[in-house]
């Protein structure tokens, strides 16, 4: 049987309907464009008359009335000057067009590069944050990450700069594994190269993620805004600590933020340990120390290793003396071991007689050792004792006596440091290139962030006693006679040198190379025989007592 053909209407409608459909779409879009200030002027004013019955209906009744005069007032007044009525229409119809504009449509979410990156995130975060008896489970496979990521945010190349994270309460967010595996993780997939700061609220079940910005480079040594008894030993996060400083970075004076370090009677870490790699910064930290400590003190150097880092500061007023050979440096720790001994007697002499500290015994000296662990193997062959053995009287008495001693360390010699050394030396710093483990290793505490796998020189971590661990930049201190030096930084480092004069007072005696320090104890003198001090005189004491300092050179 033939089929019959459709009849034209049903045949040629669909092509009839797809032409009257475009006819009406541009006919709609000419009248748009034609229209468009009519739009936008109409838009306008159904704004404004929003806008204005707001502003009546938040009126209290009371002033209502008065309003409603003012109002009559000012159409009356404008109905009778001259073109007022054209000039009133003129100013409501560009309110209106200006009110009715179209503007940009705020940005309320992340594009669709941005949410892929936050549902990766989640989907990663799933193993961890989910258990299989979680009726209610915040993180799933396929689930919703809007629920778990609170808040966020990208920069322009569309990495992830801060995220606040809502985990579930059963996480076991008190074990330093378990945060140390969910910071690896979102470090991973956020990217590397950057530094992270990790908050953990573990009574809000809360972590944020923000990333650090790098901490000032330009920042050279100078005289830093510090009471006595303060030493600057960088500047760290602003929100880390609660004070600045001025300072000058470049050709202009910004505020910083430091980390101060204070020292003395009444300070709960007296001593510092700094441990880096090589080229990490520990020799610029010392350098920068020692300047700060020649303001209204004096400095005894010891270079174990060798390098001439501190030639500058040779023969500088308050450089009682700058040693890198065993024989000086052991020389020079005895006799900071009798002076401060002899000022732990004197002072205590001076409280049970009712009389103030004399001034001999209130400078402070600071006793500075580069790399000890050198002397401490050439002691060792040389059957000598260990130099850091010395160093157990200042610092076990170094704070009451004002004596404050300084190490610094590589982290292939750790093992060379003695006990006493690692016990009393509570300010710690790690400088340079360094692993989690390692870091915490020396400040007791991991980093609450991801150190990035390069740094500057100087650029590391730092804990006094029991607090946070801080971010550290040391200030650019070189060594002025370095030829790699920029001119601005060895005329800044220049600057803060005292000037060469006479040897003071309070230098060590030295003695000949060949004769190691003799460790005979010496009876006190009868007049401080009385003095409760035995656990001191049981220190090792060199052959003959120094009743006071003798200046550099003296004849013994």
């Amino acid at each position: 049987m033939a089929r019959r053909p459709l009849p034209r209407i049903l045949s040629s409608g669909s092509a009839s309907i797809t032409r009257s459909r475009e006819i009406a779409r541009t006919a709609a879009d000419s009248a748009t464009d034609v229209l468009h200030p009519l739009i936008t002027v109409v838009r306008g004013l159904r704004l404004l008359a929003v806008s204005g019955r707001q502003k009546w209906v938040a009126t209290p009744k009371e002033r209502r009335g008065p309003k409603l005069f003012l109002g009559a007032a000012c159409v009356l007044v404008v109905a009778l000057v001259p073109y007022g009525p054209i000039l009133a229409l003129i100013t409501v119809m560009g309110a209106a067009a200006w009110k009715g504009r179209e503007r940009t449509p705020v940005r309320t979410g992340p594009d669709e590069s941005e949410t892929a990156r936050l549902r990766s995130l989640y989907e990663a975060l799933v193993p961890y944050f989910s258990t299989a008896d979680d009726p209610d489970p915040l993180f799933a496979h396929g689930g919703d990450w809007t629920n778990a990521f609170d808040a966020y945010a990208f920069d322009q190349d569309g990495r992830l700069t801060s995220l606040r994270i809502s985990y579930p309460a059963y996480f076991t967010d008190g074990e330093a594994a378990a945060r140390s595996r969910i910071e690896q993780l979102l470090h991973t997939k956020s990217g590397r190269g950057r530094e992270y700061h990790f908050g953990w609220d573990e009574e809000a079940n809360r972590l944020v993620m923000t990333v650090l910005d790098a901490l000032p480079t330009t920042i050279a040594a100078q005289r830093f805004v510090a009471a006595p008894g303060e030493t600057v030993l960088g500047f760290t996060d602003p929100d880390s600590v609660s004070r600045t400083v001025p300072v000058r970075d470049g050709d202009t004076t910004v505020d910083a933020s430091p980390v101060v370090w204070r020292t003395g009677g009444r300070s709960t870490e007296p001593h510092l340990l700094a441990v880096g790699q090589p080229g990490g910064g520990t020799t610029t930290l010392v350098r920068s120390i020692a300047l700060q400590a020649l303001q209204n003190g004096d400095v005894i150097i010891v270079d174990g290793g060798g390098s001439g880092e501190y030639a500058a500061l040779t023969g500088r007023n308050g450089v009682l003396a700058v040693e890198s050979g065993l024989g000086g440096a052991l020389a020079t720790l005895e006799w900071a071991a009798h002076e401060t001994e002899r000022r732990l007697i004197t002072a205590n002499l001076a409280r049970q007689s009712g009389r103030p500290a004399p001034d001999d015994i209130r400078r402070p000296l600071w006793i500075l050792l580069d790399r000890p662990g050198v002397l401490g193997h050439l002691a060792a062959a040389d059957g000598r004792p260990d130099p850091q053995e010395l160093l157990r009287i200042p610092l076990r008495h170094g704070r009451a006596t004002q004596v404050t001693v300084v190490l610094a360390e590589q982290f292939d010699a750790l093992d060379t440091l003695t006990e006493t050394v690692r016990t009393h030396t509570r300010a710690r710093a790690v400088l340079g290139t360094a692993f989690p483990e390692q870091i915490e290793a020396v400040l007791g505490a991991g980093p609450h962030t991801t150190p990035p796998p390069e740094v500057p020189a100087g650029r590391g971590y730092v804990r006094l006693g029991a607090g946070p661990v801080l971010r550290l930049q040391v200030p650019a201190t070189p060594d002025p006679y370095d030829d790699a030096t920029s001119d601005a930084h060895r005329q800044a480092v220049l600057d803060l040198l005292p000037g060469r004069g006479e040897a003071m007072e309070a230098a060590p005696v030295p003695e000949p190379a060949d004769e190691g320090p003799a460790t005979a104890p010496v009876p006190v003198a009868a007049e401080t025989a009385a003095v409760p001090v035995e656990a001191m005189v049981a220190e090792a004491r060199p052959a003959e007592p120094l009743a006071k300092a003798q200046p550099a050179g003296a004849e013994s």
